[in-house]
């Protein structure tokens, strides 16, 4: 799982989103990664059109919308955000948060084993599927399984 943090909910960023991540990898490595995005309705995913489509006008990945109250139809990602929800819970604030502890957020959670996995870590998963290699291009690191925190402790200053 990758977690960028946005300043504000519009389309424009999640757009500069996806194509930093495209830059970064390539075209033919975020289409591979990134075949298919299932989203909610948000008004930041207005014009899937533009986020689908890449540097050159390539079609870069497709966007699918999730019914509105059916979580079950992202499952995977749900538990993403249950684990965000341990670190920060509903209604705290993100004014204080930066990227860097959105990254150690996301280090911890990729960190968790995961039984829909069989076991085995995001962070293990990826390295056998795409190469460590894409882990590095993000700078995310694994964390030890005896240092995993997902409890507000991680992002106290």
């Amino acid at each position: 799982m990758l977690i960028y943090l946005l300043h504000d909910k519009k389309q424009a960023y999640v757009l500069s989103a996806f194509e930093n991540l495209e830059k970064l990898l390539g075209t033919d490595t975020f289409t591979r990664i990134f075949p298919v995005i299932f989203s909610d309705r948000g008004t930041e995913f207005r014009n899937p059109y533009a986020l689908e489509t890449g540097n050159g006008s390539i079609h870069r990945t497709s966007i699918f919308f999730c019914d509105h109250l059916a979580s079950f139809q992202k499952a995977y990602i749900e538990k993403n955000h249950e684990y965000i929800r341990y670190v920060l819970p509903k209604g705290a604030t993100f004014d204080n948060i930066s990227q860097t502890d959105i990254t150690l957020l996301t280090n911890h959670i990729n960190s968790t084993p995961r039984d829909s996995l069989t076991g085995c870590t995001p962070f293990e998963l990826v390295r056998m599927l795409v190469g460590k290699d894409v882990i590095g291009a993000f700078d995310l690191e694994a964390v030890s399984s005896d240092d995993v925190t997902l409890k507000p402790s991680l992002l106290k200053k």
